[in-house]
């Protein structure tokens, strides 16, 4: 029997034995049972407890950030999903202020590496009442379809740019532990495309850039075992029922164990403690606990190919830091970063990931001005309390949001139409242009797509006459950045791509907003005899500028 089948049975198996721990649990402490204030009562109550919580499986905690404080008023938060992928949804904690605040918007990219996205609650709850913040809240692999097909860590580095072009200007990405690596990744591809969209700045936080700077047991535990061990060992298939059915994975189960082999000594230390916090009644004591294993013990499956390439890539072939990591068929060159500012913040005690190993990061991103690094070590604090807990609170996150809000670009020039306006942002920030004032968002109609590119556009001048040449408010002197593959589209070959690129059409987005006046003005100007509507390149079109937004 395959061994996550045989996890499944042994959950299954244990579902009585649970349920009859509750139950003995609930009737030694009902206070109309006189055995209930005895010793004996309490050590049995608080026996069934921990072995009721030791053998039931965590689902999803919630965020539960209800309210923050905003310029000394509290303020209801509310978690909207704003963009959603079928690994991944983006969540919004929108803050309920009577006027909208001139904050920077912060893409915090959770780890997907076995926790939930909740493990950086305390994360979020620091940089709520100075920020505007987003994060991404990865999906359980076993609750996936196979149908939705794979996700590697190239749809990972996809999915971070993606998220970036639908946040629009003005933005900073903060990467805790793993997602350093392809954060860093997709700053360096987006910056290698001249991308308008890319971050303001990027905070990498406790991350395994380079993992031969003072390697740990991760670390060792990768060099010494090869892929080949983990392909054989680790990678399982979804069982029945779950909706990830026959999805190879690297399940949850086999990360927690691994998490908690580390540390086995002061997990058990922990558990005997808060039995005897139950017995003597120390109800702060044992709710701390409950808190805390509520979360760690909350675990989800990866898929396979994005674990397996991560083990490769970051901690056995250290592509990375080589130069040799690629993204696609493009070599990933971080020397190419020069508009985002960096800052790397590592934990003098962290056993994860080394001392060094994040601020390895600042050698790589070699014509980036030094004004525009910074690193920081925080003393006494391990890999969590890099980003969680008292001195997050108290002394790294106020250096984030100072080195964030000393690296935003000057709003009122990155959003001028002028030109001459526009020179001095792209000379900041090393740019050659400066970005358009919003995003192209995840679904929107063709309408939408057209005025979110307006202030980018060369409109007709009134002398000119909209009436004169209706392709004047859509044609572009030169592309956005990078120019779309229009060979993407069912109809268009290499020729006919090149004769919309000379007549000034680059992008999706122009395709799919085109009028029907328009059709026939492109129609009759390139000589396409129909072929626009024929081949339905309209809705081709839309669904394409939908998967690049």
């Amino acid at each position: 029997m395959p061994f996550y089948h045989l996890y499944e049975l042994n959950h299954a198996v244990m579902g009585p034995m649970r349920a009859a721990a509750d139950m003995t649990r609930l009737y030694f402490q009902n206070p109309l049972n006189p055995m209930t204030h005895t010793e004996y009562g309490k050590s049995i109550a608080a026996g069934c407890e921990v072995m009721e919580r030791m053998t039931r499986r965590y689902g999803k905690p919630e965020f539960g950030l209800g309210e923050t404080t905003v310029s000394g008023v509290k303020v209801p938060v509310h978690e909207n999903v704003v963009w959603s992928r079928p690994f991944c949804d983006l969540l919004h904690f929108e803050r309920a202020t009577e006027r909208k605040k001139d904050d920077p918007k912060i893409l915090v990219v959770a780890p997907m590496s076995g926790h939930y996205a909740t493990l950086l609650r305390g994360t979020v709850e620091a940089l709520l009442p100075r920020a505007d913040v987003y994060i991404t809240d990865w999906i359980d692999a076993r609750m996936v379809p196979l149908q939705d097909g794979k996700f590697d860590l190239d749809d990972y580095i996809d999915y971070i740019i993606s998220m970036l072009h639908f946040l629009g200007p003005d933005t900073h990405v903060l990467g805790v532990c793993q997602p350093s690596v392809p954060v860093l990744a997709a700053v360096a591809v987006m910056e290698g495309r001249d991308d308008p969209y890319v971050p303001s700045s990027m905070t990498l936080m406790g991350g395994p850039i380079d993992t031969r700077v003072a390697p740990t047991a991760v670390n060792d535990l990768a060099m010494d075992k090869g892929i080949d061990w983990f392909k054989r060992n680790v990678v399982m298939k979804v069982p029945f029922p779950h909706p990830g059915f026959m999805r190879d994975v690297y399940p949850g189960f086999l990360q927690l164990t691994g998490f908690m082999s580390m540390n086995l000594d002061r997990h058990m230390t922990a558990h005997r403690d808060f039995f005897q916090h139950l017995v003597e009644g120390d109800g702060d004591s044992a709710e701390k606990h409950r808190d805390f294993y509520d979360e760690y013990l909350a675990v989800m499956d990866l898929t396979a190919e994005f674990y397996l390439q991560t083990v490769e890539n970051v901690f056995i072939e250290h592509s990375l830091p080589m130069g040799t990591m690629m993204h696609g068929d493009a070599l990933v060159d971080c020397s190419k970063i020069r508009r985002t500012a960096l800052l790397t913040v590592e934990g003098e005690k962290d056993d994860i990931t080394g001392r060094g190993q994040t601020k390895a990061a600042h050698a790589l991103c070699s014509n980036l001005p030094e004004e525009m690094k910074a690193h920081y070590e925080q003393p006494n604090v391990g890999h969590y309390g890099v980003f969680n807990g008292s001195r997050w609170r108290s002394e790294i996150a106020p250096r984030v949001m100072d080195f964030i809000l000393s690296n935003r670009p000057d709003r009122k020039m990155a959003t001028s139409k002028a030109a001459p306006a526009a020179k001095p942002v792209a000379a900041k920030l090393g740019a050659k242009a400066a970005a358009p004032a919003k995003p192209v968002a995840k679904k929107a109609t063709a309408s939408k797509a057209s005025a979110t590119e307006k202030p980018a556009r060369k409109a007709p001048t009134k002398k000119a006459g909209a009436k004169a040449d209706p392709l004047a408010k859509i044609l572009l002197a030169s592309p956005q950045g990078v120019a779309d593959d229009l060979k993407a589209i069912n109809g268009v070959g290499p020729k006919l791509e090149q004769a919309l690129n000379e007549a000034g059409i680059f992008h999706f987005w122009q395709i799919s907003s085109l009028t029907n006046r328009q059709i026939e003005a492109l129609d009759d100007k390139l000589d396409f005899r129909g072929r626009i509507a024929r081949d339905s390149w309209i809705d081709q079109a839309r669904k394409l500028s939908e998967v690049v937004s």
